[in-house]
């Protein structure tokens, strides 16, 4: 088997192992990373909508910081258990030009309100039920089949680094770091 064949078998069992349908797990879906160069990264789409709290939310309210974008589902075991992260990187590194927005795939917007409101989740999130938005994203970068997974994108608008699984404070800060 060649080596792009093998790589992609892993990858594919990776996602498998995450939270790829609407049930629970432990929390600690193993995960895949890829950083990318200046010169290499592609432009991360405006996404769009109205967020859980109902107010209108795009990626470009955020021009200028770096930005966090976080694919999660409140069915999603790793979901749950990054939530808490996510927000102690929202709210150390805010006053450093990092926000963090997430993006909630669930069907019923008041699933996600709740999620929200149970974790103590402390950014706003687009409301994408039938994941019109994500769709946007570049493909290729993560599989959309498969949750949590995180892109930062630097200040110029660009996708930085993406995630594939769940992502720790601290990982969360070794990716976004080098851009502020």
């Amino acid at each position: 088997m060649n080596i792009a064949k093998a790589a992609g078998l892993v990858l594919a069992l990776l996602m498998a192992s995450g939270c790829a349908g609407p049930r629970l797990d432990d929390g600690q879906a193993p995960s895949a990373q890829e950083t990318f160069a200046p010169a290499d990264r592609e432009k991360m789409p405006d996404l769009a909508g109205t967020a859980i709290d109902g107010r209108p939310i795009a990626v470009h309210d955020y021009r200028g910081n770096v930005l966090v974008v976080n694919a999660w589902a409140s069915w999603c075991g790793p979901c749950r258990a990054e939530a808490p992260d996510l927000s102690a990187v929202d709210t150390a590194l805010h006053t450093r030009g990092v926000r963090v927005m997430g993006v909630d795939t669930d069907a019923s917007g008041t699933a996600g309100a709740a999620f929200a409101r149970e974790h103590h989740v402390t950014y706003r999130s687009l409301h994408d039920p039938k994941t019109a938005q994500l769709l946007r994203i570049p493909k290729g970068l993560v599989s959309p089949q498969g949750y949590p997974y995180t892109f930062v994108v630097d200040r110029q608008g660009r996708i930085a680094a993406a995630r594939m699984g769940r992502i720790s404070r601290a990982e969360l800060t070794a990716l976004v770091e080098p851009l502020l």
